[in-house]
């Protein structure tokens, strides 16, 4: 319970932290794990003013994930997904995050769509577990972002689900949002030169001593020890996808977590990783997805459309490095 005395759900290994520094060069880190991911926070300020900092960015970690989880079952998402098409009152961060998901919903004509979760949750790629075609064409028709309704009256927040059965999903968004949230709050505690890292969603603010922007890899999407290339980051944020993030091969025949809202398989693309370095971590993360299923042509025509994503880079199931 709470102070308010609601149920709180634990969170899996909410107690692990490792912190280590001051290094030579003068750097503090922290590393916890939240949203089934490890996060690294990483600054250059004294020792007892990143700890604080990064105290306050734990806490709001557990709130967020206590809010947006599809799977802890006090969640708002996991009510709204519950609810069966009746209206529930959720908390302003919970609305913020679905009316910002709804803009990058469509923005992409729906290729991006958070009413996945009825055919998310058919797929275990850990286990080697495929859904049936029947299960799967079931699934797709209760997918439709436009049937997510939310709303303010006399300062309260509301959703809906207009289809009962629908189910929403806003793993594809909500580490950028979150990254940004985290951004905003080391600011506040004073911190200007450090590196946000949730699990391959980073967030670079000022710089390292010196003057130097951070360098920031460009992960293989097929060798997840290697790199492709690196980028300088300065105040801005690089998110990258990929379909070997999340796959299996079943009878000779691949599978990755990007699923197409037609079919609920996964989508038809050339490219195993696709980057944006954008000013926000949100842009950065809405866009990533998008860019990845639409493949190199159609994501890097997407990308110059696109003024919020500074840079977009492809790279190919054959390996080639591609940039807008």
């Amino acid at each position: 319970m709470n102070e308010a005395g609601i149920a709180q759900d634990a969170i899996p290994q909410e107690d692990f932290l490792d912190t280590s520094g001051p290094n030579e060069a003068g750097m503090v880190a922290q590393r916890f794990l939240a949203f089934n991911t490890a996060i690294t926070l990483q600054a250059f300020a004294p020792e007892q003013a990143c700890l604080s900092a990064f105290g306050r960015v734990r806490e709001e970690a557990r709130r967020f994930e206590r809010l947006f989880s599809r799977t802890l079952p006090h969640s708002d998402i996991s009510r709204l997904n519950r609810a069966k098409g009746i209206p529930i009152e959720i908390s302003r961060d919970t609305a913020d995050l679905l009316e910002c998901a709804l803009s990058y919903c469509a923005d992409s004509d729906g290729r991006f769509d958070i009413t996945m979760g009825t055919a998310v949750q058919l797929w275990d790629l850990r286990r080697a577990i495929i859904p049936s075609q029947d299960e799967l064409r079931e699934a797709v028709t209760h997918v439709d972002w436009r049937g997510v309704r939310v709303w303010e009256k006399g300062g309260r927040h509301f959703a809906q689900l207009t289809d009962p059965q629908a189910a929403v999903d806003v793993g594809g968004i909500a580490k950028g949002w979150i990254a940004d949230r985290f951004m905003n709050a080391l600011v506040e505690t004073g911190l200007e030169n450090f590196l946000i890292n949730l699990g391959g969603n980073v967030v670079a603010h000022g710089e390292k001593p010196g003057g130097t922007a951070w360098n920031i890899g460009i992960r293989d999407p097929i060798n997840e020890s290697a790199i492709v290339g690196a980028v300088p980051l300065r105040d801005a944020s690089a998110v990258t996808s990929g379909i070997y993030e999340r796959c299996c091969e079943v009878n000779g025949k691949f599978y990755h977590h990007i699923l197409s809202p037609e079919t609920g398989m996964p989508v038809e693309t050339d490219a195993a990783g696709a980057t944006v370095i954008a000013d926000r971590s949100v842009d950065a993360e809405g866009y990533s997805t998008t860019l990845l299923a639409l493949g190199t042509a159609r994501g890097l025509a997407f990308a110059r459309e696109h003024p919020a994503i500074r840079k977009a880079i492809f790279v190919t199931r054959n390996g080639d490095v591609l940039e807008s």
